[in-house]
């Protein structure tokens, strides 16, 4: 019910009156949550919004079929979930993030928002009831399988229109590279210290190969993200859900997202009570996280200089990188993805716990894991595309430089142990690195190997052969 005028309307709920703003598309329950729920200034992401406006236009035209709802109102809802969806309504989703543990008061933001804005569209004011949004808006559905069901459903959006072409990019650029540096012989390093010769070419195949195999862990969480809870109602059981609601809102949804893999839960109790799939992917992305810090790390080290370091790669430069030192340059691109990841990371701890606390037949944490899963995404999305066009396509080789210290690393003696045995190669190398003369100078003079013989062992890229199937 609703009453009054000016900068406020009276609404009345089952908890008694309180004051909504006259403009507002939302109503009481939303209202209520408002004023509970000052943690964050963060309202649920956008992408939510999005999902829980194709859900409510899904259930819409099913109402219709149903008899539950009029040609009237089924058009009215239709085009207010419609406006949900393209972002129009976005203003009045105004319910923080970190707000009762289901979702229920977000889900309920969408039902008054939707509610309202049809009646609206059919003639009359916000909070004059021709629309309910609970009898009509949210007609066969709970705030327990809704809500989690639109968090999956972003999920599966967010990676398959934004993170998974990421990192296929990424991955190209990696592979790219690795075929251009083939040739470029440089010193193998394990524990920071001068390990066997690999090629710069090797390096970035090892690179491509973790950015694939990261979205092929994606891929396969999807898999299970891709079961939705929807039609569990409140426990699981379906309760008021019309018997082939579920079967024609999913495949309704499949066609608006675009998402062939949307399928009901095969368990609904499994469905609702645990957020296993989430825990999953919130992983996935986690361990893309790692990778990314690896990448970037051993960039940032082969780039170290210019006179100084290592100084085997140049990164392009895109901004002056000292308020104090002229003309230096730092990798901040490589920088700010290893920022990511160590968010992306601390967000998958969140979603851990998120996952372990739910109790009987609900997690009581949905808002939050969706929040940090979808972040995550949207972070490992941009990042990836930034690394690419800003870092990675850019990236040089100096080939004279990596030469320059794979010939004084005194590593290569390894290829020498089958002919001269372990402990001769290991004496020659400490003489080498004693004496301040070149490995093979010494080696030369000392193993009793014909020179060419010790040339032959001692081809540096010989020992780079292998590695890749």
């Amino acid at each position: 019910m609703v009453s009054g005028m000016g900068e406020y309307r009276i609404e009345t709920d089952s908890m008694g009156e309180l004051q909504v703003p006259t403009a507002a598309y939302y109503g009481a329950q939303t209202q209520r949550a408002v004023q509970n729920f000052p943690i964050s200034g963060q309202p649920i992401p956008r992408a939510l919004i999005k999902a829980l406006g194709q859900i409510k236009a899904a259930a819409a035209g099913v109402n219709l079929r149903q008899g539950v709802i009029d040609r009237e109102q089924f058009e009215a809802i239709d085009q207010a979930a419609r406006e949900v969806i393209d972002g129009a309504l976005d203003g009045h989703f105004v319910v923080d993030v970190f707000q009762t543990g289901s979702g229920t008061s977000s889900n309920m933001n969408a039902n008054e928002v939707i509610a309202n804005r049809a009646g609206e569209l059919l003639g009359g004011a916000p909070g004059a009831g021709r629309i309910h949004p609970n009898d009509h808006v949210n007609a066969g559905q709970s705030s327990n399988d809704v809500f989690p069901t639109a968090v999956h459903v972003a999920a599966c959006q967010a990676c398959n229109d934004g993170l998974l072409p990421a990192l296929a990019c990424l991955h190209d650029a990696l592979a790219d590279k690795a075929v251009q540096f083939a040739p470029v012989v440089k010193s193998g390093r394990t524990h920071l210290m001068d390990a066997v010769p690999v090629t710069l070419g090797q390096e970035f195949s090892g690179y491509a190969r973790q950015i694939a195999l990261g979205r092929a862990r994606v891929e396969s969480a999807l898999v299970r993200v891709a079961e939705l809870p929807l039609g569990g109602t409140a426990v699981g059981t379906g309760l008021n859900a019309p018997a082939g609601m579920t079967a024609a809102v999913i495949a309704d949804l499949r066609e608006r997202t675009g998402l062939a893999m949307l399928r009901e839960a095969e368990n609904h109790f499994e469905a609702q009570a645990a957020r296993d799939a989430l825990v999953e992917l919130s992983g996935a992305l986690k361990v893309i996280a790692v990778s990314l810090t690896k990448i970037a790390n051993d960039l940032r080290w082969m780039a170290s200089g210019p006179r100084s370091g290592l100084m085997e790669i140049r990164l392009p430069e895109v901004q002056p990188g000292s308020s104090i030192m002229p003309a230096k340059v730092n990798p901040v691109i490589a920088e700010s993805v290893v920022q990511v990841a160590a968010q992306v990371i601390g967000n998958d701890a969140a979603v851990t716990v998120g996952g372990l606390s739910g109790a009987f037949e609900l997690n009581t944490t949905i808002p939050m894991m969706g929040r940090n899963v979808l972040e995550s995404i949207t972070l490992l999305t941009n990042s990836c595309r930034n690394f690419v066009d800003k870092c990675i396509a850019g990236i040089e080789a100096d080939p004279v430089r990596c030469a320059e210290l794979v010939e004084r690393n005194l590593s290569t003696v390894t290829a020498l142990v089958p002919a001269i045995g372990y402990d001769a190669a290991a004496r020659m190398a400490t003489a080498a690195l004693l004496q301040g003369r070149p490995l093979r100078e010494v080696v030369k003079a000392e193993s009793g190997l014909p020179a060419d013989e010790v040339d032959r062992i001692l081809d540096l890229k010989k020992m780079t052969q292998g590695g890749i199937r």
